[in-house]
């Protein structure tokens, strides 16, 4: 499965490591991802979400009906 929070779609972003030598290779910063359970009062169920924690905010602040809304909006499935 691939490291994308299924409601602010970050992804991972590359970069250099640079040692110091200031030799450089390639790495990965991946996004902060949980998983997340939550209950869905309009569906009478628990639904379970990979999030990254700035996901986990924006529910907080929008509300989990809105959120789920957007995504199967988006055409992905819950």
């Amino acid at each position: 499965m691939s490291a994308v929070c299924q409601v602010t779609g970050r992804k991972p972003s590359f970069g250099k490591q640079v040692s110091h030598s200031h030799r450089r290779t390639s790495r990965r910063w991946n996004p902060n991802l949980q998983y997340k359970r939550y209950w869905l009062p309009s569906e009478n169920r628990w639904i379970r979400l990979r999030l990254s924690t700035k996901g986990m905010k924006t529910i907080d602040r929008r509300g989990i009906e809105s959120v789920v809304a957007e995504i199967r909006a988006r055409g992905e499935r819950i």
